[in-house]
């Protein structure tokens, strides 16, 4: 799956779990937060789509997405992402090449 088609399907994953995406510049990594009781996630919209890609698939790996239809190719994808975080350490995450 192509990169930018498969930041389209997370992003997508993100509103169905209820969360709020904002892309915005600036120089930090990406993550999500509660605020006022909304879920939030901020994305750096200057990195790189594979690093959108990855701050998105760590978010949704901290999320319970068993009662949300996830398409198999979005899933395959998001279980390699996930593997990959696994055997990384936490801090080089957004320093990796996901795709």
């Amino acid at each position: 799956m192509k990169p930018d088609k498969l930041l389209l399907e997370l992003e997508q994953l993100l509103e169905q779990c209820n969360y709020t995406l904002r892309k915005e510049r600036g120089s930090f990594r990406g993550n999500n937060c509660v605020i006022e009781g909304d879920r939030l996630v901020i994305i750096n919209k200057n990195k790189p789509i594979e690093s959108q890609v990855g701050t998105i698939a760590r978010i949704l790996s901290d999320i319970d997405l068993s009662a949300i239809y996830i398409k198999p190719a979005v899933k395959k994808e998001l279980n390699i992402l996930w593997e990959r975080l696994v055997l990384s350490p936490r801090s080089s995450i957004d320093e990796l090449d996901f795709l």
